[in-house]
């Protein structure tokens, strides 16, 4: 069988500051930009607030918990970045990406590979 072909669409740069999100302080995600549809939008509000909700010390442990939640859901391979100041640039999967604030962190949460 051949192998199948991932969809992405085209890479996209964003410069995220989380503490300038309108949602600072709520207990619930702030959407920023997102191609999943609304069910799996849902599914990562409540395991983002979950994992947020642990209180982990670092971002890369919360980023970490909430890419293999995502793994184990959506099959391989998913990838997380969580924190306050930081710019990406990443091609994903069509309807695999988004980027959410919750209270003073960012997150951007895609799948590609």
């Amino acid at each position: 069988m051949g192998r199948r072909k991932k969809k992405s669409i085209p890479h996209i740069a964003l410069r995220m500051r989380a503490t300038n999100s309108p949602k600072n302080q709520s207990n619930k995600i702030f959407i920023v930009s997102t191609d999943m549809t609304r069910s799996m939008q849902i599914e990562t509000s409540d395991i983002s607030t979950t994992v947020f909700n642990k209180n982990h010390n670092l971002d890369r442990v919360t980023a970490e918990e909430i890419k293999i939640e995502f793994d184990n859901r959506y099959g391989p391979t998913w990838h997380c970045i969580v924190g306050r100041n930081f710019g990406s640039h990443v091609p994903h999967e069509v309807k695999h990406y988004i980027h959410f604030f919750f209270k003073d962190k960012a997150v951007l949460l895609y799948k590609f590979g």
